[in-house]
């Protein structure tokens, strides 16, 4: 048997307990052991010293408990225990905060006109960690440097270490906050709410005091001098920032052929300065300069050249009338500094602003004036001379690929001749040949013998305009403008139609669309109706099965 204190009835306590000097195994006993696999617990041998199992100083009534209760850590017993779930405050007030609207005056010092100016601000609260952040809201041109006047932080209550918490907040009271006194009027709905959702009782909203600041500006006293005609003050805070805008071409005559440049002229409301802004196009070779002439008050009538005047500005005691918006108007040209300019546009405000000041004025836009192309000189295609007035280095004209590749090899003949005055030309025949890929003509005379005249090429493959076209917009010789009979005129040359190839009548029944019915009919009375019976249309092209001579 071990001594121990509780043995020899001493209280356990250092000095009051025995060690047992006999004994040699310090070791902790297993108290189970493994029977098929189970874990069951083992009876400790009798006389080794060990303390009794704990389940031999149970009853049987707790061993049939024990034995018999499904333990609830394991399996968890939801109708005896319910918990609640715990969620945090950052994420249960996350972006909720109180809004409160108040003021504070400011104290004037040496001003005989006022005294104090009262300045609105914002507090806002957030819930989520009793931070406040107070914003004064900003007023144009008001001079005063406005907007977040506390930053968001939990603001000291006193000098304990407190903070000021929801609770201490309401309507109809003072905050003060290093050293400045806001005074709380009104909050919104959801704060409202929520105050009132605590058992807090909220005060009645107080009015918004006048600034007598802002009261003596709308009446002003009355002022024994004479008044200015114009406010500048008030010209400065209505029209700032406000700008007309007319979009413009600056004609300028002074270039060796003359040359139309694009410009914008900036009109400033708030102080009359006209600004000239070039436009910069790509690739247009020159340098990119943003400001063709820079802000200033433009002279419209100058005094007499006989005005002394030391330096080359005009000055204001030289000018007796600036221009003003009345003299922008948009379809008309003007001069200013010597450079002639055409108004022909303006934007959407520009034209709100003149149906409003000056309705008698028209801001019609005009169309720009485009530059024309000098006439075709023989020389080419009227493509191939277009692009030498396009581009410096010209570049070949753009093919259709997709027409070339389905239409190659297709090609339409004609029989013509001559219609001339000259009697040698009445027997001279040729064969038109119109090429479907690139909508190219080639003419071949037929030799005849004895006629004096020497047969073969009489025109190369080339686009033909019928007559009357421009270089801008050419209109050429198409398979619907071939009827029987018709007259083709190439280059000053007229050639009548006399016959067709049966593949022209073919092709030109497959496409009927696009083909006039007059130039079906003659072709059908040339080439005669059963030809369509006995022979179907050829769609690949490759049938020139031919009657001409």
């Amino acid at each position: 048997m071990s001594c121990t204190g509780n043995s020899h009835g001493l209280p356990f306590l250092p000095g009051y307990t025995f060690r047992d000097v006999t004994k040699s195994a310090f070791h902790r006993p297993q108290t189970l052991s493994y029977r098929n696999g189970y874990a069951l617990p083992r009876r400790p041998t009798v006389g080794i010293g060990n303390d009794p199992l704990l389940s031999e100083q149970l009853t049987q009534q707790e061993i049939s408990e024990l034995a018999f209760e499904t333990p609830d850590l394991t399996y968890c017993a939801f109708g005896k225990r319910v918990h609640e779930d715990f969620i945090p405050a950052h994420v249960a007030l996350d972006k909720k905060a109180l809004r409160y609207y108040g003021y504070f005056m400011e104290a004037i010092l040496y001003s005989p006109e006022e005294q104090h100016r009262v300045r609105p601000v914002v507090i806002y609260y957030y819930l989520e960690d009793d931070s406040i952040c107070i914003i004064e809201p900003t007023v144009e041109n008001s001079g005063i440097p406005q907007g977040k006047r506390i930053k968001r932080h939990q603001l000291p209550k006193n000098e304990r270490g407190e903070h000021y918490h929801w609770k201490d907040l309401n309507l109809g009271m003072d905050l003060d906050v290093y050293g400045v006194k806001y005074r709380i009027t009104q909050c919104d709905t959801f704060t409202k709410e929520f105050m009132e959702s605590e058992g807090m009782i909220v005060n009645d909203p107080e009015p918004m005091p006048a600034d007598p600041y802002i009261i003596r500006r709308e009446n002003p006293p009355p002022c024994h001098t004479t008044p200015s005609t114009f406010d500048n003050l008030h010209k400065l805070l209505n029209m700032d920032r406000k700008v007309l805008r007319f979009f413009t071409l600056w004609e300028d005559a002074d270039c060796l052929h003359g040359e139309s440049r694009p410009v914008t002229i900036h009109y400033y409301l708030v102080d009359d300065t006209v600004e000239i802004a070039e436009v910069h196009q790509p690739n247009s070779g020159r340098d990119p300069f943003p400001i063709l002439m820079r802000r200033q008050r433009l002279p419209k009538k100058i005094k007499s050249e006989n005005f002394p005047s030391a330096v080359m500005e005009v000055s204001k005691q030289e000018v007796d009338e600036y221009y003003s918006p009345k003299d922008f108007q948009v379809g008309q040209r003007m001069k200013l500094l010597g450079r002639n300019f055409l108004l022909y546009d303006c934007d959407g405000f520009t034209k709100e602003y003149y149906q409003k000041n000056h309705p008698e004025m028209e801001m019609k836009s005009t169309e720009i004036p485009k530059k024309t192309v000098p006439p075709y000189n023989g020389f080419g295609s009227l493509e191939d001379s277009l692009q030498n007035c396009l581009r410096l280095i010209p570049e070949p004209p753009k093919v259709n690929v997709v027409k070339m590749l389905e239409n190659d090899h297709k090609v339409l003949r004609y029989s013509a001749r001559l219609d001339s005055q000259n009697p040698e030309d009445e027997d001279r025949r040729f064969i038109l040949s119109y090429f479907l890929s690139n909508d190219m003509i080639s003419i071949f005379e037929k030799t005849t013998r004895n006629s004096g005249v020497i047969g073969g090429k009489f025109l190369e493959k080339s686009r033909v305009p019928k007559p009357g076209s421009t270089v801008d917009k050419p209109v050429y010789y198409s398979p619907a403008d071939f009827a029987i009979g018709a007259t083709v005129e190439v280059f000053g040359h007229r050639f009548v139609l006399t016959d067709a190839d049966h593949y022209v009548l073919k092709y030109l029944e497959s496409n009927w669309s696009d083909i006039p019915s007059k130039t079906l009919d003659s072709l059908r009375q040339k080439l005669g109706v059963e030809i369509l019976t006995t022979q179907p249309p050829d769609q690949d092209g490759k049938d020139y099965t031919s009657h001409l001579d």
